[in-house]
C-alpha cells in the first residue's frame, strides 16, 4: 500500500460472509475460522445458509443460533466472501435442488462483495453460471494431496509461496483448462501436472475459484476416506498423504503453510487493501481491482 493511501486510510473491521454448503458444517466452520484468525487483521464472520436447502447433519439449534438466511444479509455489504464445496457434484448443476438460489447469491455477490472465494464444486458452479465452463465426471476421485505451481509467483495471491507447493483436492468431476482459456476473462493462476487446474481468477481479483481444498485440517482427507471405505465406496488411498502410503500411520501434513499464506494473502491485498471504508461503497466499485503487483 502506498504512503498516501495509507496516511488516508480509515479502518474497521473485515466482515467475511461464509456460504458453508458443506455437510458437516461444525468442522468446515474450524478449518475457514482457523485460517482467517490467523493474521493480524481483525475479521468479523457470519455464516450462511440456504433457505431451500435442510441440512440433515448440523443440529437445528446450531444452525439457528450461529446461521443467517439470504433474506437477512442481502441488503448488507461485505468485504469478503467464500463458498465452500457441496456433496452434490454429480448431479447435473440445474438438477441440484438450490440451484435458483445458489445462482441469485452468486449474482449478488459481484454487487455487494469485494472479493469472492469459491471452493470446490462451487468453484465449478460460479464458473459454470458466469462464464458456461462445463465440469466432466472423473474415472476415479481425485482424491489426496498434489503439487502445483503458479505461473506468476509475484503476484500478490503467492507472495512468500515456494517455486512448488501443495493442495489437498476430493472431488468427482473437473474442469479444463482447454474450457477455461476459451474466455479472456478468466486467468489461470496455479495447475498441477497430476491434478489439473488448481486456481483461477476473474475480475481481476473480485473472484477467486479454487478446484481444492487449501483449508482442510491434517484429518480430513483420512476421515473421508475412512468414511467411503466403511460405506464400501470404491475409494482408493489418497494420494501422497499418508506417510509410507500406509493407512495406519499418520498423514504427512505438506499443504497448511501455503494454506495460510494463501487465505492470508487474499485477505491482505484482494480485500483489504482493496474494500472502501464505507462498505455501501463497494457496489461503485470497478468490475476490476487495481492490485498493486
Amino acid at each position: 500500500m502506498n504512503q498516501l493511501r495509507a496516511n488516508q486510510q480509515d479502518i474497521r473491521p473485515l466482515r467475511v460472509l461464509i456460504l458453508n454448503l458443506m455437510p458437516i458444517k461444525i468442522m468446515t466452520e474450524t478449518d475457514l475460522i482457523r485460517l482467517l484468525s490467523n493474521n493480524p487483521l481483525q475479521v468479523e464472520i457470519d455464516f450462511l445458509k440456504l433457505e431451500t436447502h435442510v441440512s440433515k447433519n448440523t443440529p437445528e439449534e446450531h444452525l439457528l443460533m450461529f446461521y443467517k438466511n439470504f433474506s437477512e444479509v442481502k441488503e448488507d455489504y461485505y468485504d469478503g466472501m467464500i463458498i465452500t464445496g457441496a456433496p452434490v457434484e454429480l448431479y447435473e448443476f440445474k438438477d441440484v435442488t438450490y440451484w435458483p438460489e445458489i445462482s441469485s447469491i452468486f449474482d449478488w455477490a459481484r454487487t455487494h462483495v469485494t472479493s469472492t472465494l469459491y471452493i470446490c464444486w462451487a468453484a465449478q458452479a460460479a464458473l459454470y453460471h458466469f462464464y458456461g465452463v462445463k465440469k466432466y465426471p472423473l474415472s476415479e476421485k481425485m482424491f489426496g494431496v498434489f503439487k502445483h505451481i503458479a505461473h506468476d509467483k509475484k503476484f500478490p495471491l503467492f507472495r512468500g509461496f515456494d517455486d512448488e507447493f501443495y493442495i489437498p483436492h476430493s472431488r468427482h468431476t473437473t474442469v479444463t483448462r482447454e474450457d477455461i482459456l476459451k474466455y479472456p476473462e478468466l486467468k489461470i493462476l496455479s495447475e498441477s501436472d497430476d491434478s489439473g487446474v488448481g486456481i483461477v481468477m476473474s475480475r481481476g481479483g473480485r473472484e477467486f475459484y479454487f478446484t481444492g481444498h487449501s483449508e482442510y485440517a491434517p484429518y480430513t482427507l483420512h476421515n473421508e476416506y475412512v468414511r467411503d471405505a466403511e460405506k464400501g465406496l470404491p475409494i482408493k488411498i489418497p494420494y501422497n498423504y499418508y506417510k509410507n502410503d500406509n493407512p495406519e500411520n499418520p498423514p504427512v501434513v505438506r499443504w497448511t503453510g501455503h494454506g495460510n499464506l494463501l487465505f492470508n494473502n487474499w485477505l491482505n491485498y484482494f480485500v483489504y487493501q482493496e474494500t472502501p471504508y464505507d462498505k455501501t461503497k463497494i457496489q461503485e466499485l470497478g468490475d476490476i481491482l487495481p492490485v498493486n503487483e
